[in-house]
């Protein structure tokens, strides 16, 4: 255990081809799950719990860490099971998330692994829409659930999802706005939130669940004989999603002469750990930390500005 709980700092730095590292966990049962290593700054004991008022129960309590007060949140009880007991026995790991910080308590830490993007599937189908499931995995021949903890936040903590009214009457009116803003992201949760944002601009959006989705809609545009510079005002894409992250994402649209050019903003819950060194170069045009409606709404517009004056064909 001491070896895991050691490594996890050495290790977050980890930035491969599709590649990623697993941090295994458990809630009390035969069941693994898994968070990437990259959202990970800390795994410990499960200290004291101060208890808060109003709280929403799946939060048991706050902790002091390294002189800050972190909410910690059971995740066993989050993802609609009993609470987990004896809590003191358990394990606390410390994340990053949309910019803030936050404990998810477990039963036990297993141990880290390395894996490739490609092997990491979207849910069974048959597992239903309001699974707390945003990837699967195996891990020798044990079937691994990754838990869409953008879907615990915004049920627990839900973020502000609105765009200012500011933002939208600011918003460039000299270009038409329909265009398709291609979002892929592997959490539900966060798909609508951008879809939410990329509307209420007035823009037409087209949703992917990952890289690899979204690589087939581009390069089947062109296939159709589409001109997908016509067809799409920008992608706004996650970095961590199953069959193909982000990363390979856009490398693989920038080796393609006949997509190359697609202004890609990879926006991610990453932000503790963001290498804008593999940003640049895989060659994205921006990066933007989840999850923040106005910024992204900023992001879109200045987007609509940077092509104004150049009408362009309606995407149906």
């Amino acid at each position: 255990m001491a070896g895991v709980l050691d490594s996890v700092n050495q290790r977050t730095q980890l930035v491969g081809q599709n590649r990623l590292e697993l941090l295994l966990f458990n809630l009390g049962g035969k069941q693994l799950y898994g968070i990437n290593v990259f959202k990970v700054k800390e795994v410990l004991q499960c200290p004291p719990l101060n208890e808060i008022p109003k709280r929403n129960p799946v939060v048991r309590g706050v902790a002091h860490i390294r002189g800050g007060t972190i909410p910690i949140m059971d995740l066993k009880m989050a993802t609609g099971s009993p609470p987990l007991k004896d809590i003191e026995n358990c394990f606390v790991i410390i994340t990053e998330y949309n910019r803030s910080t936050q404990g998810f308590l477990v039963r036990g830490v297993e141990r880290i692994v390395n894996m490739n993007w490609s092997a990491i599937h979207p849910p069974p189908s048959g597992a239903g829409k309001d699974n707390y499931l945003t990837a699967v995995t195996e891990v020798e021949g044990n079937l691994v659930e990754i838990i869409d903890v953008e879907k615990i936040l915004a049920e627990v903590s839900p973020l502000p999802t609105d765009v200012s009214e500011e933002m939208i009457l600011g918003a460039n009116k000299d270009v038409p706005v329909n265009k398709h803003v291609l979002i892929t992201d592997d959490s539900a949760i966060a798909r609508k939130q951008i879809q939410k944002v990329a509307e209420s601009l007035g823009m037409k959006v087209t949703l992917a669940k990952d890289g690899r989705e979204a690589l087939d809609f581009l390069e089947g545009l062109v296939e159709s004989g589409k001109d997908p510079y016509k067809e799409l005002l920008l992608v706004i894409s996650d970095i961590e999603m199953p069959e193909m992250d982000g990363y390979t994402f856009t490398a693989e649209v920038r080796a393609n002469p006949k997509i190359k050019d697609m202004h890609i903003i990879l926006h991610t819950s990453l932000s503790g750990v963001f290498n804008e060194a593999m940003v640049q170069k895989v060659g994205a045009n921006d990066f933007l930390a989840k999850f923040h409606p106005d910024e992204l709404a900023n992001r879109i517009n200045s987007r609509l500005v940077e092509i104004g004056g150049e009408p362009l064909e309606d995407a149906n």
